[in-house]
């Protein structure tokens, strides 16, 4: 059963509180990346077999990429492009041009925008099959410039789910490895005799996964830990239950870590939607993870107005915010910390997940506080250029050393006066 929470009649311990979901993996992900570190393919050859139900080879061939396209259904080829066009329409518009300017100096400065060079797409496979987040993921590193995108996926029985692959080759991925878990991460980070080095690491997965990245950072780039999914939905008495528990039972469903918590003014709404969850769980063929899920994180928070339920959500700062009100696009204003925002009682979560075009990797664990969604920026990289002429060098050669003396560093300030005419 969900929890019923009086906001103000409670600590706000309880509600805001969240616990690591990777502390428990720590030393596992740590050996298997040695091991992937030191053995190379021999190590992902053997965790294929421990983990995955078998091996059939470390890289996906064309012929099973041509094949599995062939073998997906035809109207779902035809939604994935839908989505693929709308992906593409909206992470067109995030691609920044480099500038060049005269500072008040008179030197010349600027910054270019270079695509990173080789990236890695981890793409989840265990308990379910994601060919969203292949497009929401390849999209944007190929409209960035990115070179060579290698992705990589759990085969279960040795064999990847023909609708990854078929959207693999609509989103335009390079290279392809059947390789899951932390034994992916590893080698995407240090390079096997096959699987090659990337520059970047992108792409949610389990905790073995989230805290494979954590451990390489800095070896290699990543987008972001991700934690489990979490959906808010703020709604007014005018909401339909049916409607808020559908959307709340949607993240539900994806794990049992997972987190779901309406805030509502209306005390009415708030009993209405929780039997409205008891009644709609019942039918999931995921009952079991979304029960988990219920009642070890959901919640429902009965606000004081829908002021004090934007306050409660940018402290909990959710990877998908809902506003189910009258006008949302005036509650959006007062909108700071959230991953994605989808607007009105007609716009679920779901759309966003893979239709609408916005990006769904997105910060979870109140991540959304400091960071972003998912997007063209997180695929290249800005390189700052400076250009002073002799006679401008001169003019602030003085200027620089004083300032540099100042931190005691006089060879800074020799560096610079040193060119002055004498």
């Amino acid at each position: 059963m969900i929890k019923m929470i009086e906001f103000g009649k409670t600590e706000k311990e309880k509600i805001f509180s969240r616990k690591s979901p990777f502390s428990d993996v720590e030393n596992a992900v740590a050996d298997i990346i040695a091991d992937v570190r030191k053995n190379g393919d021999k190590a992902l050859i053997k965790y294929c077999e421990k983990f995955d139900g078998g091996f059939s080879g470390l890289k996906v061939s064309e012929k099973e990429i041509e094949t599995a396209f062939k073998e997906t259904d035809a109207e779902l080829i035809r939604i994935l492009r839908r989505s693929a066009k709308n992906i593409t329409a909206f992470h067109e518009k995030q691609v920044r041009e480099g500038f060049e300017f005269i500072n008040p100096d008179g030197a010349t400065v600027g910054q270019k925008i270079t695509p990173i060079e080789r990236v890695g797409v981890y793409v989840p496979g265990g308990t379910a099959a994601y060919p969203s987040t292949v497009l929401m993921d390849v999209i944007p590193a190929k409209i960035a410039g990115v070179k060579k995108i290698v992705m990589v996926t759990p085969a279960k029985n040795g064999v990847v789910a023909p609708v990854i692959l078929a959207a693999a080759k609509i989103a335009g991925v390079d290279e392809i490895y059947k390789i899951g878990g932390a034994q992916a991460i590893a080698a995407l980070t240090f390079g096997t005799e096959t699987v090659p080095k990337v520059d970047k690491i992108v792409g949610p997965g389990n905790a073995y996964v989230a805290e494979a990245k954590k451990q390489v950072f800095g070896k290699v780039a990543i987008d972001t830990i991700a934690g489990p999914s979490e959906i808010l939905v703020i709604a007014d008495g005018k909401s339909d239950p049916e409607y808020v528990a559908a959307d709340l039972l949607s993240q539900a469903e994806h794990d049992k870590l997972a987190s779901a918590v309406l805030i509502t003014d209306d005390k009415t709404l708030a009993v209405r939607v929780s039997e409205e969850i008891e009644r709609q769980i019942e039918k999931l063929p995921r009952k079991e993870i979304a029960r988990a899920s219920i009642d070890a994180n959901g919640k429902i928070i009965v606000a004081a107005d829908l002021t004090q339920a934007i306050e409660i959500s940018d402290e909990i700062a959710p990877e998908h915010l809902e506003l189910c009100v009258d006008e949302p696009f005036e509650l959006l204003k007062k909108v700071h910390n959230a991953g994605s925002v989808f607007l009105g009682r007609f716009t679920p979560e779901a759309l966003g997940d893979y239709i609408a075009g916005p990006n769904h990797t997105l910060p979870t664990s109140g991540a959304a506080k400091f960071s972003s969604p998912l997007s063209v920026d997180d695929f290249i990289k800005k390189t700052q250029y400076v250009f002073y002429d002799e006679k401008s060098e001169n003019e602030v050669a003085g200027d620089v050393a004083k300032f540099a003396e100042s931190e005691g560093l006089t060879a800074h300030a020799f560096s610079a006066t040193v060119r002055r005419k004498k």
